[in-house]
């Protein structure tokens, strides 16, 4: 066994700290960093089953051009030579990057750099478009420059926090249990403010089940109330804030408390306790996210939020900040090295002092000089034409981006594509001319900085496998052949990722000072002569220390500026599409599934891509637990397995936004959503869509169990594919004659029984004793549990008992897994509940371990507890 690595966790804007062991060429041991200070040892389910991410199925090991595998000069050189010759003849705007909060900050730096400085276009994006570019835009309108004024320590601190548009307890579970830890120990109020009743908000204090896109009359409101009872902090605004003309009057006025409660569908005493828990608490840190950034009017959403904050003079104190947490390991550093279309570098935008400043400091040839196009209108252009070569990194927008049908029709049609990913075969790979080989998460060598601006390495603790490169260095070589001839081979002459790291520090500190305008909060002069050695020992660290504790912003005043914005016009449901769509995050689940679709444990929560619908909507539209429905919007359709839940208003529905064409044949949600964007920081509006949902009626159903890591094509209607330890599960349903699935299952030993009078067909095929393959298939009967079939695809000795789908003396079937991190089903959890006569969730998890490590099982066990007994009490009466 080799020395533990220091690392930081691939998931979200958290930033865990992890130790990494190596026990194998692609085996690890995955453990939290307890000296990390964001997440001090915890890591979440994700985090924690990363070790099982690792291995090498579906990787893409080789440069690629079509299907031919080829060397990488030959693969670099074409590269180089298209997009030389597109920009020749069409002109710089003619390509585009389209790149990815998974990249790390030296990677994010080179790709911008090369673009902005050198092609001479800011046709650069990134998939943090989709999550946080609203919050970006809304900090450089309110404090002129894109920082977070907040850390994890102010939630240690503050008396209450109010999470707007966050399922933080799914989303960023470590940042929940640090929430609980603090309403534990000091009594800190939670405020929940999501349309949806989520696990988040088991236990709060409050939860505000508001209407969608209604959270701008939401904030006005409540600075309208703290106004009218003498809450502002009229020194703080007069000594730090510029107030827009007839500001207090827009806001007294239509923003009282039952106008706001109307606009808001809220009980106006509800309201009103919101309002008085924000005024008894100075200590106050409004954290938000998706269910704020996704919106059309996104920016103006967290401009309410600032507004407020600078009005009671809740910033730049301890315990008191508005907090925008991301959604990606390093969102953050691409917005520290310009890797929006919307920035240039180093926090500055392009305002024309500053395209000279960073063009004297890169010594660049071509510099941009105005924004670029976003993701939205860069794929919009890419169809029209407009953008004739395209490279991706790391990211899936065939799947991601919103309009999804459009976007791969735009990579079809684009005359050259480019994607550098870790995945052979991806929903975007598909429409590559060339793909490159990246290097992966335990591979990679570099800086990631987090939510709350902790800059941390990521630590490579594994070889690169076959010829994968980090992406710095692929973009580094096409920079070095594209320049070829125009002197641009020093200014990309970096041989470590150290060499761009303080490169990148020297710029965010170069002409830093007031004179030249305010200075910027982002200056890594500290860093920027390290040492390799020390920049491989480098400790986490935050930049920026506490920003604005002196009142002083980044503004041309050195004040911070409050906004006059309004609340949008609420549609009322159309005839076609009655309902309102919402997506978001399962807990285990990442993004478009490429990684943690790999770990059988992170499957079994969620196994399917679910529509939630609140059970009167289901009763109206004839719906049960466990139907198959299809969503239809404007733009698309797609189906989902259906899923009853209370938590869901009335006339809303929710669907996740993970699964692909790889891993399912319906639970596409980005084919459903529009391609409408905030018109400031040109963020989609992911979560109010008009919507419609119908039953999908099917003759039979089943599954499909396969040995093996080869993905299997199921000509069925509905097939995902779910993995499990030694092979994959695929749940099927469809109409017509089942048989022909049999042509998934491989060759070998066939055993089969048949029940015509219920439509069942059950079938097997083992080879050299082991499982190779089963198939259920039922018209009107019920099908078993599938665990104790996982099970055998490992086991030896297998036999015809099989089909009996229970081997003598096994388990009870646990039921829904419910802890991820141990494996415990709701079956095990409410008999230790009723044997045990557990009282509370503690008790659960010294009796059988569940929610004693990420905690993010915890509010389910609470509901569960509950639940359990009340059934009691209902039996005895």
């Amino acid at each position: 066994m080799r020395a533990a690595v220091r690392t930081t966790c691939a998931y979200c804007g958290v930033g865990c700290g992890i130790s990494a062991t190596p026990t194998g060429e692609r085996e690890v041991t995955i453990r939290g960093d307890e000296a990390h200070p964001a997440n001090a040892g915890r890591l979440c389910s994700k985090g924690t089953h990363l070790g099982e991410t690792v291995g090498l199925a579906g990787r893409l090991l080789h440069p690629m051009i079509g299907e031919r595998r080829v060397k990488w000069d030959k693969a670099l050189d074409l590269v180089a030579k298209r997009f030389r010759d597109t920009i020749a003849r069409h002109g710089p705007d003619s390509v585009a990057f389209y790149v990815s909060g998974q990249l790390l900050t030296e990677d994010y730096y080179v790709a911008n750099k090369l673009m902005k400085g050198f092609i001479g276009s800011a046709n650069i994006d990134t998939n943090s478009r989709l999550c946080m570019s609203s919050a970006v835009a809304g900090h450089n309108r309110a404090f002129g420059e894109d920082v977070v004024p907040a850390s994890y320590e102010d939630l240690d601190k503050a008396d209450l926090v109010v999470l707007v548009g966050s399922n933080t307890a799914w989303c960023h579970p470590v940042v929940y249990q640090r929430i609980q830890a603090a309403r534990a120990e000091r009594g800190t109020k939670l405020v929940v403010i999501d349309p949806r009743r989520t696990e988040t908000c088991e236990g709060a204090d409050l939860h505000l089940p508001l209407r969608p896109g209604s959270d701008v009359a939401l904030m006005n409101g409540l600075l309208a109330w703290l106004a009218e009872q003498g809450m502002v902090d009229k020194a703080f605004m007069e000594s730090h804030v510029e107030v827009p003309e007839g500001f207090w009057e827009y806001i007294a006025a239509g923003h009282d408390l039952w106008t706001t409660a109307k606009t808001c569908d809220l009980n106006p005493a509800l309201l009103l306790r919101f309002y008085e828990l924000f005024a008894e608490n100075p200590r106050t840190v409004t954290m938000f996210s998706q269910g704020i950034n996704q919106s059309i009017r996104g920016t103006d959403q967290v401009n309410a939020i600032i507004n407020v904050h600078l009005a009671t003079g809740r910033i730049g104190q301890p315990g008191a900040a508005p907090f925008s947490i991301t959604g990606q390991p390093n969102a953050m550093g691409g917005r520290e090295v310009g890797g929006l279309a919307s920035t240039l570098a180093a926090h500055m935008d392009f305002a024309p002092g500053n395209v000279a400043r960073v063009g004297r400091f890169w010594a660049a040839p071509t510099m941009a000089t105005k924004p670029g196009l976003k993701a939205v209108d860069m794929f919009r252009a890419i169809g029209e034409g407009r953008i004739k070569a395209l490279w991706v990194m790391a990211t899936n927008p065939a799947v991601s981006l919103p309009d999804a049908g459009n976007v791969r029709a735009a990579l079809e049609k684009c005359p050259f594509v480019v994607v550098s990913d870790v995945i052979a075969n991806t929903d975007t790979t598909a429409y590559a001319d060339v793909r490159f080989p990246a290097a992966a998460w335990g591979e990679k060598d570099g800086t990631v900085t987090n939510s709350e601006r902790m800059i941390s390495r990521q630590r490579p603790f594994m070889a690169l496998p076959g010829e994968a490169k980090p992406d710095w260095w692929i973009v580094k070589e096409v920079a070095r052949r594209m320049g070829q001839g125009q002197g641009w081979g020093s200014a990309f002459a970096y041989d470590t990722p150290a060499d761009i790291w303080r490169e990148h520090a020297r710029l965010t500190a170069y002409q830093n000072e007031s004179r030249y305008g305010a200075a910027r909060v982002l200056n890594l002069a500290a860093c920027a002569a390290i040492g390799n050695p020390a920049y491989d020992a480098m400790e986490p660290f935050r930049w920026g220390g506490t920003p604005f504790a002196d009142g002083v912003f980044s503004t041309p005043s050195g004040r911070a500026r409050m906004l006059k914005v309004g609340q949008m016009d609420l549609q009322a449901p159309l005839a076609d599409w009655p309902l309102t769509l919402n997506t978001g995050r399962y807990r285990d689940q990442w993004h478009t599934m490429t990684r943690t679709g790999l770990a059988p444990k992170l499957a079994r929560h969620r196994e399917e891509p679910m529509v939630e619908v609140h059970p009167a909507d289901a009763a109206a539209l004839e719906l049960k637990e466990g139907d198959l429905a299809r969503v239809s919007t404007p733009r698309g359709n797609s189906t989902f397995r259906v899923m009853l839940s209370d938590g869901q208003r009335p006339g809303e529905i929710f669907t996740p936004i993970h699964w692909t064409d790889q891993t399912s044949t319906g639970g596409r949600t980005g084919v459903l959503a529009r391609p409408l964007v905030d018109p400031h920081s040109g963020q989609p509006g992911f979560k109010s869509t008009p919507a419609a949902l119908a039953r999908v009626e099917t003759e039979w159903k089943g599954f499909l169990i396969l040995r093996g890591d080869e993905p299997a094509r199921v000509p069925c209607m509905w097939a995902t594919r779910i993995a499990v330890t030694g092979g994959a599960l695929y749940e099927i349903a469809g109409n017509g004659d089942p048989a022909r699935i049999e042509a998934c299952l491989p060759k070998g030993e066939r055993i089969e029984a048949v029940d015509p009078a219920r439509g069942t067909r059950r079938v097997a095929v083992i080879v050299e004793g082991r499982l190779a393959g089963v198939l259920f298939v039922t018209r009107s009967g019920l099908l078993p549990s599938r665990d104790w079939l996982i099970g055998q695809l490992t086991a030896q000795g297998v036999g015809a008992a099989v089909l009996a789908a229970r081997g003598p003396g096994s388990q009870p079937d646990k039921g829904a897994t419910i802890c991820v991190c141990f494996d415990i089903g709701l079956n095990q959890i409410v008999a230790a509940i009723r044997e045990q006569a557990l009282v509370d969730v503690p008790a659960i998890g010294k009796a059988i371990g569940a929610g004693t490590n990420c905690g993010s099982c915890r509010p389910a066990l609470a509901r569960i507890l509950t639940q359990t007994h009340e059934e009691a009490l209902d039996a005895a009466e």
